[in-house]
């Protein structure tokens, strides 16, 4: 059976109108989406930007916002490493200072949510620091 995307040996243009049946793949992607998370950044009906986000978006970044980025900037610099791990970017947030003291406002399945108090080491002492303790 003849190509139907190369050119006609008599110079006509290929013959596009054929589809090839299957499931459409616009739908497949859709259809994987997880809604209703507190994460969703796509906007809808009722469902505007806040002044937090539409400031960022514009470029006009909060000092805590301006902290983070230097921070990460820093860290980053620091270590030789253009992309930090998500673990490397948590570690730089326990060192702003930054607790789980509140409930997450996130739903998140098959985690479980907990809480610190504000004072809370930013990481857990290592065995090593016990042993020095004792």
């Amino acid at each position: 059976m003849p190509d139907p995307s190369k050119p006609k040996p008599d110079g006509q243009e290929p013959d596009y109108s054929r589809r090839v049946p299957g499931p459409d793949r616009r739908k497949t992607v859709v259809d994987q989406r997880t809604h209703g998370t507190g994460l969703e950044r796509r906007r809808g009906p009722g469902r505007r930007r806040s002044d937090f986000m539409k400031a960022a978006e514009e470029g006009e970044m909060t000092h805590e916002q301006f902290l983070f980025i230097k921070a990460i900037d820093a860290y980053k610099r620091v270590n030789d490493k253009p992309f930090p791990t998500w673990t490397e970017v948590l570690e730089v947030i326990r060192k702003l200072g930054y607790r789980k003291t509140v409930d997450s406002s996130l739903q998140l399945d098959a985690v479980e949510d907990w809480t610190e108090t504000a004072d809370a080491p930013a990481f857990p002492p290592s065995e090593e620091d016990i042993e020095d303790a004792a």
